[in-house]
C-alpha cells in the first residue's frame, strides 16, 4: 500500500480482509502504486472510459501491470447476466489466471458488475474499485455487495467480495453533469440520518458540488464512507445492523424495477426515503419528513411512475431484505436510531404511498 499523501483522508473497513479507502485528489494518476498484480482487467463504460480509463491505463502499465480494458455500455441495462457474461470471456479468452486483478473505473454499475465478475472469474480475485461518482465513492464501491439485477428486480444475483482497497479521486467528480453528482448526494443524506447529522447540510453547502472545493468535498465523502465503514466492519454480511443501511431502498428498488430503470438509482432512494419518513410519523417516530422533502426539492428528481402501490407490490415482495414472507423496512425510531421492523402493515404502506404522491404532486 503506498504512503500516505498529504491531504489525503483514509478510512479503515475492518472486514474479513481489511482494506481502506483512500479519499484524495490526484488518486487516478497514482493507481499504479496500489494494484500490484502483474495482469489487470481495467473495466469501465462508454461515458467513464474516453475521460479516465486511458489515463488509469497508462498508470498502470506504468506499475508493470499488463492490461485488458474492457468498456462496457453506460447505463443500469449494463447491470445484467449478459454484460457479466462477456466481461468474464474476454478475461477469459485474455488468458487471464487467479494472480489478476479488476479495476473498476465509474459509478455504481461499474463498481457492482466488476467486483461480481471478481467474486466469481476463477472463484475470486483482487478487486481495486476506481469510483468517479459520488454515489459510488459513498456507496457501490464500499461494503463488498456486488451483483447485477434480473428483470424481476434489483440485485437479485451477486455475491459478497470486498475490494483490496479503493481510491476516491474528488478530481473525478469535476467531470459530473450537476444532476448525476446530486443524485449521488441521496446516498450522503441518507448516511446522516443513520449516524451523523453533519452531512445533512451538504445541500446547503456553497462548496459542495461538482466543481466544489477540493477539502470540503473530500470531508463531506470521508464522512459520509466513515458512516457505512463501521456498519460494514461489525455486520459484514447484513445479518443486523448492515440491513440499516437500507433506508428508504424498499420502494426505491421497486419503483426503479417498475420504470424498467428509466428513475435513476438516487432518484429513487429520495422518493423511498421520505415514504420511510412518513411511515415513520406516522407511527409518532423521528419525524424527517421536513429534511427529506428539502432534499427532493434540491435533486428535482424525475416524476413518479403513474402506479398504484398494488403496482409495485410483486417487487416489494421480492425484494432481498425480506424474511420469509414478511416484508422488512427500515424506519428512524429516534434521531440516528434506525430500527428494522417487519410489521407494516397494508394500510401503513397504502397511507403513506398516498401522502407520498400528495407531497410530490
Amino acid at each position: 500500500m503506498s504512503d500516505t499523501v498529504a491531504g489525503e483522508k483514509r478510512v479503515a473497513v475492518e472486514t474479513g480482509r481489511p482494506y481502506e479507502v483512500i479519499v484524495g485528489a490526484g488518486l487516478l494518476d497514482r493507481v499504479g502504486q496500489f494494484v500490484t498484480e502483474p495482469a489487470v482487467a481495467l473495466v469501465s463504460d462508454s461515458d467513464v472510459a474516453p475521460l479516465h480509463a486511458v489515463g488509469v491505463r497508462e498508470a498502470l502499465e506504468a506499475g508493470g501491470a499488463g492490461v485488458l480494458a474492457v468498456t462496457l455500455p453506460a447505463g443500469e441495462a449494463s447491470k445484467s447476466l449478459s454484460e457479466f457474461e462477456t466481461l468474464v470471456r474476454e478475461m477469459a479468452s485474455a488468458g487471464l489466471k487467479r494472480d489478476c486483478a479488476i479495476v473498476a473505473v465509474g459509478g455504481g454499475v461499474v463498481s457492482d458488475l466488476a467486483g461480481f465478475a471478481a467474486a466469481s472469474y476463477l472463484r475470486g480475485v483482487a478487486f481495486y474499485a476506481c469510483p468517479t461518482s459520488l454515489l459510488a465513492m459513498v456507496d457501490a464501491s464500499v461494503g463488498g455487495k456486488t451483483g447485477v439485477n434480473l428483470p424481476e428486480g434489483k440485485n437479485l444475483v451477486g455475491a459478497f467480495w470486498q475490494p483490496r482497497a479503493v481510491l476516491a479521486d474528488v478530481n473525478a467528480l469535476a467531470t459530473l453533469p450537476e444532476p448525476v453528482f446530486r443524485e449521488g448526494a441521496v446516498e450522503l443524506f441518507k448516511h446522516g440520518l443513520l449516524a451523523d447529522e453533519w452531512l445533512l447540510g451538504a445541500i446547503d453547502e456553497t462548496g459542495f458540488g461538482p466543481a466544489g472545493d477540493a477539502e470540503v468535498l473530500a470531508e463531506y465523502i470521508y464522512r459520509s464512507v466513515l458512516v457505512k465503514a463501521r456498519i460494514v466492519s461489525g455486520d459484514e454480511r447484513e445479518s443486523g445492523k448492515r440491513a440499516h443501511l437500507n433506508l428508504g431502498h424498499n420502494l426505491a428498488h421497486a419503483l426503479e424495477a417498475a420504470s424498467s430503470h428509466r428513475l435513476r438509482h438516487g432518484e429513487a432512494v429520495a422518493y423511498g426515503l421520505l415514504f420511510s419518513a412518513l411511515l415513520a410519523q406516522a407511527r409518532g417516530w423521528y419525524d424527517f419528513v421536513s429534511p427529506a422533502r428539502n432534499l427532493l426539492e434540491w435533486l428535482q428528481p424525475a416524476p413518479l411512475p403513474n402506479r398504484e402501490l398494488t403496482d409495485l407490490q410483486p417487487y416489494l415482495e421480492r425484494d432481498k431484505k425480506n424474511l420469509g414472507e414478511r416484508q422488512r423496512f427500515v424506519l428512524m425510531r429516534a434521531k440516528e436510531t434506525p430500527v428494522v421492523v417487519d410489521d407494516v402493515q397494508p394500510g401503513e404502506l397504502e397511507s403513506a404511498w398516498r401522502r407520498l404522491l400528495e407531497v410530490v404532486s
